[in-house]
């Protein structure tokens, strides 16, 4: 091997990192958006948090060259101010190898520009990881999924990653238009979510990777309830794992570099809401839009259904069942776990037994709950 091979391949790794700033590849939505090319190895790790703690992460592109023409995104085709570089297989697996075995990195996330078509796009990000786990490496792989590609070729991407990202982009066919009018919703995108829990099914005994999307938020009028219902039906009908929603932020050279991005605290609330329909068993119907179909800003969406529903019918904590404790601000999963299991053996009637089973605020929860039959001692003064 030339032994400037490495060094020229982490060359031109580290002009292409950003690709994916646009792609969160762990548990944490993405928060710094302010560059779109690298200049810099150390630009490309990112620190991923994931169940078992953060992880350095490699995030790049096998090409920033690109045949679409997305009207956000900052490889699109006939962008001028983008640096084109380009990677064999071979050339980023060995490079990732590098990296790996430097302890620089414990992970990938691998994305691309489209050239001659998804299908061929897509044989080289699996060819790429074919080699990575050939040469033995067993961690963390995150793999983007180009649009319209062949079921087949989804299967083996499910075999190798670790988890496999198909981008919707827009909730609907016509926000999508807005956003990337040469892609197709629902054939090239919905339909390979929907094959990918197919596969998870028709290889139950497989450890296939689950699967995520992700929404580009507020450029071209999408709304909160647009997103919050395809949601819904992702997690229901796609088995998906996770949605990600990333506020629009304008890029220079691009047909939106003027368009305004929206209210930060708008993908905060998205999330909140997209948990409380993928770990708490609501539907859309049950947060609140306003009239024009977005959440509130400035309250979560929980506490916003709490005051509708719970003020003036409290839940007791003694007698709820699993459902409606999850209902009540401040009270997630693993505290309603633990409110059932306790009250086997005792008899909750204040705020510091539910502080001491792991409830950070208490107060948070208290106006919306009995203890024992009774409003918490610390909200008479607000109720009498």
């Amino acid at each position: 091997m030339n032994s400037h091979a490495v060094p020229d391949t982490l060359t031109k790794i580290s002009r292409m990192g950003d690709a994916t700033l646009y792609e969160p590849a762990g548990d944490q939505p993405l928060r710094e958006k302010t560059r779109f090319q690298s200049h810099s190895l150390s630009e490309c790790i990112t620190q991923v948090s994931m169940s078992g703690g953060k992880k350095p992460i490699l995030k790049t592109m096998l090409t920033t060259a690109c045949e679409r023409n997305c009207y956000y995104c900052p490889f699109r085709a006939g962008r001028s101010k983008t640096e084109r570089y380009t990677l064999t297989p071979d050339e980023m697996a060995r490079g990732f190898d590098a990296l790996y075995q430097a302890k620089q990195v414990d992970g990938l996330f691998l994305s691309s520009g489209i050239i001659k078509g998804s299908v061929n796009t897509q044989d080289r990000l699996i060819d790429t990881v074919e080699i990575i786990r050939k040469r033995g490496y067993r961690g963390y792989i995150h793999l983007k999924v180009m649009p319209g590609i062949e079921y087949d070729q989804l299967y083996r991407a499910m075999q190798l990653a670790t988890r496999v990202s198909v981008n919707l982009e827009g909730a609907t066919q016509e926000r999508l238009n807005a956003l990337a009018p040469k892609k197709d919703f629902n054939r090239e995108l919905l339909q390979v979510l929907l094959w990918g829990e197919r596969l998870r099914r028709q290889h139950p005994h497989e450890k296939l990777a689950n699967t995520v999307t992700q929404f580009v938020v507020g450029a071209v009028g999408d709304t909160d309830l647009e997103l919050m219902s395809i949601s819904e039906k992702l997690y229901g009908q796609a088995g998906l794992a996770r949605a990600y929603y990333s506020a629009f932020h304008p890029v220079e050279g691009t047909p939106f570099e003027n368009l305004p991005s929206p209210d930060a605290r708008r993908e905060f609330r998205l999330y909140q809401a997209s948990f409380l329909l993928r770990d708490y068993g609501w539907s859309s119907e049950d947060l609140t839009f306003g009239a024009d179909g977005n959440l509130r800003t400035d309250v979560d969406p929980k506490r916003v259904w709490a005051d509708e529903h719970l003020r003036a019918a409290p839940v007791d904590v003694m007698t709820a069942g699993r459902e409606q404790l999850l209902r009540v601000p401040g009270i997630g999963p693993v505290l309603a776990d633990a409110i059932l299991k306790a009250r086997r053996t005792t008899t909750l009637t204040d705020l510091a037994q539910l502080r001491k089973l792991g409830v950070r605020a208490p107060a948070q929860a208290a106006p919306y709950i009995l203890l024992n039959g009774r409003r918490p001692e610390s909200q008479l003064s607000l109720w009498g």
